[in-house]
């Protein structure tokens, strides 16, 4: 068998699933994440990761139109993780990227800190176009486990 090893911790990792384009598709999503990363020894920040994939997913939800699928993809490496959520609408994802000029979000709003929560949260982040719309991304950098002492 050609390839890399199952339990090679330097061998990259990645998870592909297909979500539904409702709010139901932000829990799966968080679970997927946490379930991808758990195993790993120097995996990234599993809240964090948690907190951005929802992001992402629920932006994916909220702001592109139609019941086509969305789909996640989770890629665990040696230098941590890369999370993207592909959609159907290739328009770019706000500010994600370029911060509005504006300033900060209001904070009488209920919207409008997602993209600023991975933009400070992450190591990088950006947004890609896809043969069937985008695919907008975070990485995270690896972190050793804390082991409980008891």
């Amino acid at each position: 068998m050609n390839g890399p090893a199952l339990h090679d911790p330097h061998a990259p990792a990645s998870w592909r699933i297909a979500l539904p384009h409702t709010a139901a598709a932000v829990p799966v999503a968080r679970a997927l994440v946490r379930t991808a990363l758990a195993e790993l020894e120097h995996a990234a920040d599993s809240d964090t990761a948690e907190l951005l994939t929802a992001e992402l997913v629920a932006n994916a939800v909220e702001h592109t139109k139609g019941d086509r699928p969305i789909e996640l993809v989770v890629e665990l490496l040696p230098t941590g993780c890369q999370v993207e959520v592909h959609d159907p609408d290739p328009s770019p994802p706000g500010d994600l990227t370029i911060p509005d000029p504006s300033g900060e979000p209001d904070p009488w709003q209920e919207h409008g800190r997602g993209l600023l929560l991975i933009r400070a949260l992450s190591s990088s982040c950006g947004h890609r176009p896809t043969d069937s719309g985008k695919a907008v991304w975070f990485r995270l950098p690896a972190v050793p486990h804390q082991r409980n002492p008891l």
